[in-house]
């Protein structure tokens, strides 16, 4: 049986896929940059971490995100607020954007995940299982949490001078959803999932 060709990211220069040893990474022989990873249990540890991502993004929504005292009145406020404010301030576009990349988008492509590795361990197939999984690769650069979380950091040190800022139990929540996220991104290895896919 010939092994599958890859093509590097940088240069186009052609390589034979070879077996790795666990953890190890192939580059390509020109340029040098990264082809492939040999991840070990990456649909265990990807499927885990989904799974994970998706019961603090439950919790994200339900609980308080912050809470903001001034004067004696306390306001709360939850993760979706911020996509209300900005639509009500004719600012509908940016709304949306905020809405998909930090809520819908991360949201979808954790439940692809799921979708796609969770049959891959129990040893079956759901129905159009490579196209979610292709959509879940090119979702995962529009994922952009911690960019949602920096903007929300940025703006608790303005208002802590006109308010006191309680940080609620979806903030920590949704802090825990960004290094999920990252570790999801981390331990993914796409070749191994189409492996487990075709089988």
């Amino acid at each position: 049986m010939t092994q599958p060709l890859i093509a590097c990211h940088e240069c186009d220069l052609l390589h034979r896929m070879q077996p790795l040893p666990a953890n190890s990474k192939a580059r390509c022989r020109r340029c040098g940059a990264l082809l492939y990873v040999h991840a070990p249990k990456t649909v265990d540890r990807t499927l885990a971490f989904a799974l994970t991502g998706l019961f603090l993004f439950v919790i994200a929504n339900i609980y308080p995100f912050l809470s903001l005292e001034s004067q004696g009145a306390v306001l709360e406020t939850n993760l979706i607020t911020g996509t209300i404010m900005l639509s009500r301030q004719s600012m509908a576009g940016v709304a949306i954007l905020v809405l998909l990349t930090s809520m819908l988008i991360p949201c979808t492509l954790l439940m692809a995940l799921v979708y796609v590795l969770w049959p891959i361990k129990r040893g079956f197939r759901l129905p159009l299982t490579r196209h979610v999984f292709r959509m879940a690769l090119n979702l995962r650069p529009w994922s952009m949490t911690e960019i949602f979380l920096l903007g929300i950091l940025v703006s608790v040190v303005k208002l802590s001078k006109m308010a006191t800022i309680i940080p609620g139990t979806a903030l920590f929540s949704f802090l825990a959803l960004v290094f999920v996220l990252a570790s999801v991104s981390a331990f993914l290895d796409p070749r191994a999932v189409w492996e487990g896919i075709k089988q």
